[in-house]
């Protein structure tokens, strides 16, 4: 309930009524010796004045692992710590940004505090698109985009042309540079070093009487192929239970991968009901990250371009539409 932007939306499009609540269950953490609860797992004397440090330390200007490490204790970051965060943005976050993880948003608090769609959260991006005055174009990829007089051009591979006086790319930072390095070099500039990594996804689906493994939120992988595990047990079915597993990518092939899922789970592959692979890729924030796009935003003023998506001031969804609303308000101010 702390993504308002997210809240307003489902709101305008008559959503709040269909979300669903989840179930609040544990995280645990898969280690050599198994599932051991997080607690567990933590140095209780490093935590010793974790108090007094939360109000002295700043994250500005600092890398997750040293702003962290430095308040829980070098120990409790490498066991327990640094593997969470690592399984939250699916990738090495020890040199993220520490200010660009867990800011404090507020909360709507008539709202249930965790949720889901009817159907996931699938369901309600599809009610957000689903309006009669949006028109949707799939599968036209976009060539280029250029400035002209009257605002942009689009061209899109199959040759066809769409002007219009405003645009905006909610698109990866490494497919802007490719769409605007034509007549947006400076911009492109700044945007050139910001990477992408892959995570490699596969989620499988069983009958609930073949498991033995209790009920939970999802796992942290510490030390091993997987960053985390997403549990679909929060809105729980009589019949079935699935798993999302987040693989570290270009480590094991789909054998491996399914044998792995299966050692964690503790079944046999045949246990199996369906499964689903895919790629995915996340932007890598670095240090100096705010900095770049406080010179990215310097050079959009003015333009009738606007930029968005989850690689602005982090990842998450409400990140994302937080940068939507500001990009927004500078197109078309009140």
């Amino acid at each position: 309930n702390s993504y308002g932007n997210l809240l307003n939306l489902l709101e305008e499009t008559g959503q709040l009524a269909s979300l669903q609540a989840k179930e609040k269950l544990r995280f645990w953490m898969q280690t050599d010796r198994g599932l051991v609860s997080i607690p567990s797992q933590l140095n209780f004397f490093e935590l010793l004045g974790v108090i007094p440090r939360l109000f002295m330390s700043n994250k500005a200007g600092r890398s997750a692992g040293d702003y962290f490490s430095k308040l829980i204790g070098q120990r409790n970051f490498q066991r327990v710590l640094g593997p969470a965060l690592d399984a939250v943005v699916c990738q090495p976050a020890a040199d993220f940004p520490a200010d660009a993880l867990f800011r404090k948003k507020p909360r709507r608090k008539e709202i249930m505090r965790s949720y889901t769609g009817p159907e996931g959260l699938q369901s309600l991006l599809i009610g957000v698109i689903d309006q009669p005055e949006l028109e949707l174009r799939v599968d036209n990829p976009v060539a280029q985009v250029e400035k002209i007089e009257a605002g942009l051009q689009v061209l899109l591979a199959g040759g066809q042309c769409v002007s219009t006086r405003r645009l905006a790319l909610a698109v990866a930072p490494d497919v802007v540079v490719s769409l605007l390095q034509a007549s947006y070099p400076r911009l492109v500039e700044v945007i050139t070093p910001i990477q992408m990594v892959e995570i490699e996804t596969t989620a499988v689906l069983l009958r609930a009487d073949a498991l033995q493994i209790q009920r939970l939120s999802g796992i942290i992988g510490r030390d091993d192929d997987f960053y985390s595990v997403v549990s679909r047990d929060l809105v729980p079915d009589p019949n079935y239970r699935a798993f999302t597993f987040h693989f570290r990518p270009g480590r094991l092939d789909d054998k491996a991968k399914y044998k792995r899922i299966c050692d964690v789970l503790g079944v046999q592959e045949n246990a199996i009901q369906d499964r689903v692979s895919v790629q995915n890729r996340l932007p890598a924030l670095r240090l100096g990250h705010p900095e770049r796009i406080d010179e990215l935003d310097r050079q959009l003023q003015g333009e009738s371009l606007a930029l968005t998506g989850n690689w602005f001031s982090g990842v998450s969804i409400e990140d994302s539409l937080i940068r939507t609303s500001q990009e927004f308000a500078r197109l078309y101010p009140a």
